[in-house]
């Protein structure tokens, strides 16, 4: 396996700079083989989010009956951790480890924590849902199992992706990060699309049996990537405050209000909140609603998690590009917002004109506006972090995006069932089936949000002066 990897990498780099859109990061102490390699980590990440976000709901919602509420809060529960992710950003900024590293424990432990969680989750789900011979089992038991599933692999996704950007960031020069960013989700957009691919073709004949396979088969896979993306990757140095005249290292809070310090800190947040959520309801309801409302199958819904992938794969390239040549950095993500817009109603329209396509085209559309966003809101937390609060920074990113994802998607499955429970028998409404009144409600939400998103970023992009984007990072 290490040697066909190793051969896969000598072929990608061999294409050249000319070719590949990222290979301009590469330095002569950070060659592309190694940045490459460090990428795989989000390659673990995507798949954990397909399985969770993409596959898990649908096979919950149609295949096993489970109530999309009960779904939603499930597939939200990993994002319990997602406050924490700034305090675990901050300590791997100031970890001590007698063997020299700061980041590498963290990886290690969040990986763990995904393979722990995915051994057991299918056996969760079947006993949730009722199936075969846990029929038998009392409610609570599959509920407290799955929850606890789905806890583990969601500490671990938030662990190892919060602290593999800082690493990547530790490695890189600022002037890099837009490229840098670019790469990391590329291959989180990558590791989607393949695993989408996968899971759809292995699920296409499902079977309770298949399930457990599929998520087992996850998570060997998760701890193979991560360990040969972490190899080599982290320089050893001497325990961190070893010599005597070593400053103490800040406490959380001191930390945490020098971040806070910043130029316009916490409206960044709240825009990095706002727009995820707008995002993000509609995560967990795609997927079902092609089923539901468009009678697409299992294998065909799942592709759907490819086709949105796709889209973000388009957007973070032309991102990427547009911020690596001074692009504004929230200019990026209010485009992002502005997209998002048509993207949701091409949704929303294909239930009453019953065209598959709109709802394709619309979850391309979706994709490639979301990836413009996060591009834009992490590419601006890089730049303006100090070498020393990588990690806080990042953390503060995710932990704000993280759980505003989570309650998006909380939210999203429990409208949904008040909707549709509140219309009862009625068969129509508006000239739309009522099946899928629950999920055009949560789509026109989005849209709402999004507006509201575009309006928070406007003061930011009109005080931003007319200098150099390093001159206003290092004021900002």
């Amino acid at each position: 396996m290490v040697r066909v990897a190793k051969r896969l990498t000598k072929a990608w780099v061999s294409l050249g700079p000319r070719y590949l859109p990222f290979a301009d990061v590469a330095t002569a102490d950070l060659p592309l083989s190694r940045l490459l390699r460090l990428s795989l980590f989000q390659v673990s990440v995507g798949m954990a989010l397909v399985l969770l976000v993409g596959t898990l709901n649908r096979v919950m919602i149609v295949e096993l009956d489970v109530p999309a509420s009960i779904v939603g809060v499930m597939i939200a529960l990993p994002l319990v951790f997602a406050p924490f992710r700034a305090l675990i950003g901050f300590r791997s900024d100031t970890h001590r480890c007698e063997l020299g590293w700061r980041r590498v424990p963290f990886i290690w432990k969040g990986t763990l924590m995904q393979f722990g969680g995915f051994a057991f989750m299918p056996f969760a789900i079947l006993v949730l849902a009722g199936q075969g011979h846990a029929a038998t089992l009392p409610v609570w038991i599959g509920q407290l199992s799955a929850a606890a599933a789905f806890l583990l692999v969601g500490a671990g996704v938030h662990t190892v992706q919060t602290v593999g950007l800082a690493l990547a960031t530790d490695l890189t020069p600022p002037e890099s990060h837009p490229k840098v960013v670019g790469l990391m989700y590329v291959m989180l957009l990558v590791g989607m699309i393949a695993s989408a691919l996968i899971f759809g073709w292995a699920l296409t004949d499902f079977s309770p049996g298949r399930l457990i396979q599929v998520i087992q088969g996850a998570a060997v896979a998760t701890v193979a990537l991560n360990v040969v993306a972490l190899w080599k990757q982290e320089t050893r140095r001497p325990p961190r405050g070893a010599a005597p005249a070593a400053a103490p290292d800040p406490t959380f809070r001191e930390s945490w209000a020098t971040f806070c310090a910043g130029s316009s800190a916490i409206r960044r947040l709240v825009i990095v909140g706002l727009g995820t959520m707008a995002f993000g309801m509609a995560d967990i309801l795609l997927e079902p609603y092609g089923g539901q409302v468009l009678s697409l199958g299992v294998s065909s819904t799942t592709k759907l998690t490819a086709l949105f992938a796709f889209g973000g794969l388009i957007g973070f390239a032309y991102a990427s590009f547009a911020l690596g040549r001074g692009g504004d950095a929230y200019r990026m993500a209010q485009t992002g917002a502005v997209l998002g817009l048509p993207a949701f109603a091409l949704v929303i329209l294909a239930a009453p004109l019953d065209q598959v396509g709109l709802f394709l085209a619309g979850n391309v559309l979706i994709g490639f506006s979301a990836a413009l966003f996060s591009h834009g809101t992490l590419t601006a937390t890089m730049n303006r972090a100090p070498k020393s609060q990588a990690g806080l920074a990042l953390g503060a990113w995710g932990a704000v995006q993280a759980t505003a994802a989570g309650v998006g998607m909380a939210l999203s499955g429990v409208i949904r069932d008040l909707v549709n429970a509140a219309l009862g028998a009625v068969e129509q409404v508006w000239g739309v089936a009522a099946s899928a009144a629950g999920y055009i409600t949560v789509y026109s939400l989005e849209i709402v949000l999004l507006v509201v998103t575009i309006a928070a970023t406007l003061p930011l992009i009109r005080r931003r002066p007319a200098t150099s984007p390093r001159a206003v990072d290092e004021t900002g």
